[in-house]
């Protein structure tokens, strides 16, 4: 996984609500944990944009509910500050769904924009979205 390159904060906790960007058939999903996560002895880790988590889908197809899938976090509220200075907020939190842990997308388009961040790290999830900010 590569670094990213703004300074971006941790804005989302264990037990979030998510909104599912992609295609995939999912709606709504919960953050249930935060892949290779780095906190405090005892504490929770928090998940910010660009990183990969493990979400429980919430509401969506039936046969998707209830599932754990991992997920790539490519929008989020709380502001965090990029190398030029710029502070960057999204209007929603949103994820896009993963069929493996190689970062390939299970969908095959994200509706609305996503962080230049997840572009650095996750190529292959940029390239199905319309709109990179």
């Amino acid at each position: 996984m590569k670094a990213v390159s703004a300074r971006v904060t941790a804005g989302l906790n264990l037990g979030a609500k998510l909104n599912v960007a992609d295609n995939s058939g999912a709606k709504i999903a919960r953050l249930v944990s935060v892949k290779g996560g780095k906190g405090k002895k005892g504490g929770q880790f928090n998940a910010k944009v660009a990183d990969m988590v493990k979400v429980s889908i919430k509401k969506g197809i039936p046969d998707m509910r209830g599932k754990v899938f991992d997920a790539i976090i490519i929008r989020q509220k709380k502001p965090y500050l990029r190398k030029d200075g710029e502070r960057v907020c999204f209007e929603d939190n949103s994820v896009a769904i993963l069929k493996d842990e190689k970062g390939n997308p299970k969908g095959t388009q994200i509706k609305g924009p996503c962080a230049k961040e997840v572009m650095e790290r996750w190529a292959s999830v940029a390239r199905i979205a319309s709109i990179v900010y």
